[in-house]
């Protein structure tokens, strides 16, 4: 009798405990990496940068002007963010926003070193945001424009 009653237990107890095991073992679906889908193709590559062409850097500048007369004058290092101040001698003003006279000789600053070139370069500036402090000291009013390129003046023939 006994053992009748632990068969008729066990018939009971099994598919409860079937079930709690089958529950417990639940598998998370995971996405196999041949079928994900890269909607950013075409875009821009991580970790390489965007370059204006010069139609861009000439429509996204406050100021554009042509000159020869552009040299290194300054730059930080140590704390802070880099940064380099160019001092340009003369130039042809090509584009201003502003119905302001530039003076020569006057200072800009720039994020990135810039690769300046024996001849007549383009000068793509906008309005100096930040660096209130050596705004002031240095009396700069631009900056360079950000993803502008130094293009050289092309001589027409």
């Amino acid at each position: 009798m006994k053992i009748n009653v632990i068969k008729k237990s066990s018939v009971f107890f099994l598919p409860l405990f079937m079930l709690f095991i089958l529950s417990a073992c639940e598998k998370k679906y995971q996405a196999p990496d041949h079928y994900s889908v890269d909607l950013f193709k075409g875009e821009r590559e991580e970790g390489k940068a965007y370059v204006m062409n010069e139609e861009e850097c000439f429509d996204g500048s406050e100021l554009v002007i042509a000159s020869s007369a552009v040299k290194l004058a300054d730059s930080s290092k140590g704390r802070g963010k880099t940064f380099f101040l160019y001092k340009v001698r003369s130039g042809k003003v090509l584009k201003t926003v502003r119905d302001s006279v530039t003076d020569y000789p006057f200072m800009f600053l720039s994020q990135q070193r810039l690769k300046l070139k024996n001849d007549s370069i383009y000068l793509y500036l906008k309005k100096l945001d930040g660096y209130r402090f050596i705004a002031a000291e240095r009396n700069l009013k631009y900056e360079w424009l950000k993803a502008a390129p130094v293009y050289s003046v092309k001589k027409d023939k």
